[in-house]
């Protein structure tokens, strides 16, 4: 069995066609995914979905890309949290790719979280694009160590990869590792400690080979185990079992589903 660790099913490339996507998760062995939210707005057809589903999850969060919505404060966040079907903190951290002048607010948003996350008790989703030494700053700062939490979609060097470990966070792999000239993320795929290993889809966006290019699903993160056990060359079964195990180590709050 397989778990997707961030998928965003919410999206209007994915929402309108959830019963055939969830079929072919099971077709592939993909038994739980975590629909990610973005923004607060958005967050009540995340937690719709994740309670119409045993197999899904939720988070609650606020992208550094969204500037036009409600700002999110640690009160706010820590009640959300409480939803049994959240199990993170997050989408949060920092993106200095489209927001170029590094603005204090994207900052400030990114230590609401960590303080959520750690008064919740919840681990921390991140996302981090252009801003790798900031992003691991402000963790180091706010002591974000204390719960832990994913390196999403990872695609920094090996150095930052070992930085996040050694703060306790987990790192996940998502389609880009298929790609032929993703040769640094695939040194990480090499080196990841296997109990420290997540991965992913990111869908609707980032669909790895052989669908690169197309849209994105959750069914699709066995290409991703697939392509980390012949860079590591171990079993398929090997990343499988492990990237569940610590999909469930980390996000404790996450219940297995029985299923069919």
């Amino acid at each position: 069995m397989l778990v997707d660790s961030h998928c965003h099913l919410d999206f209007p490339d994915l929402a309108n066609r959830l019963p055939e996507l969830l079929q072919r998760m099971r077709d592939n062995g993909v038994g739980h995914a975590v629909c990610i939210g973005v923004n607060l707005e958005d967050l009540p057809k995340v937690l719709a979905i994740a309670e119409a589903h045993d197999q899904l999850f939720a988070s609650v969060g606020v992208h550094p890309e969204y500037t036009e919505v409600e700002e999110p404060d640690e009160e706010h966040l820590i009640a959300l949290a409480a939803h049994p079907k959240v199990i993170a903190i997050g989408e949060t951290g920092l993106d200095y790719y489209w927001q170029k002048d590094k603005p204090e607010w994207q900052r400030d948003r990114f230590r609401t979280h960590i303080r959520s996350a750690k008064r919740a008790g919840k681990p921390l989703v991140i996302h981090t694009r252009e801003s790798a030494e900031d992003t691991l700053r402000l963790l180091r700062e706010e002591g974000a160590a204390t719960v832990g939490g994913v390196m999403h979609c990872f695609t920094e060097t090996w150095e930052i990869a070992e930085q996040a470990l050694e703060l306790g966070f987990y790192i996940s792999l998502s389609g880009i590792v298929t790609f032929k000239n993703a040769l640094q993320v695939k040194e990480v795929a090499r080196k990841v400690p296997l109990d420290r290993l997540l991965v992913e889809t990111d869908a609707p966006y980032l669909a790895p080979m052989p669908y690169r290019g197309k849209t994105n699903e959750p069914a699709y993160v066995r290409y991703v185990a697939d392509e980390i056990a012949k860079l590591r060359e171990v079993s398929g079964e090997a990343i499988f079992q492990a990237t569940t195990d610590n999909f469930f180590t980390l996000f404790k709050s996450a219940k297995r589903a029985s299923l069919p």
